[in-house]
């Protein structure tokens, strides 16, 4: 693999393959590669608690006759929040995700 023009900031979080050995030797050996691990739980660092959250309230009466109903009314409020710029920016805005795109890490 070829390293990339510049340097490469992976925020994750705590899915169990995400902590494998592999993939922390992978980080290890890639000096280019910064991976910052989120805390368990923390809404304040990921924006997409926040689009859940969004998803979450716009569907929480409706009762689901099959997995096809669901499907439906969860893409209709994906494709709602990706047609309204505001709402994503909100999610961000939330964060403090908007600090460290400004400033961001340097690898070390």
């Amino acid at each position: 693999m070829r390293a990339p023009g510049g340097p490469i900031v992976v925020v994750r979080d705590n899915l169990n393959t995400h902590l494998a050995a592999g993939l922390k030797r992978y980080e290890a050996d890639h000096d280019w590669l910064t991976a910052v691990r989120l805390p368990p739980y923390a809404p304040d660092l990921n924006p997409v608690e926040a689009f859940w959250s969004l998803v979450h309230r716009a569907m929480a009466s409706t009762a689901f006759g099959t997995p096809d109903h669901l499907d439906r009314v969860l893409r209709r409020e994906l494709r709602r929040i990706q047609l309204l710029p505001r709402l994503i920016d909100g999610c961000l805005t939330v964060t403090v995700l908007a600090v460290l795109a400004m400033n961001p890490p340097t690898p070390s």
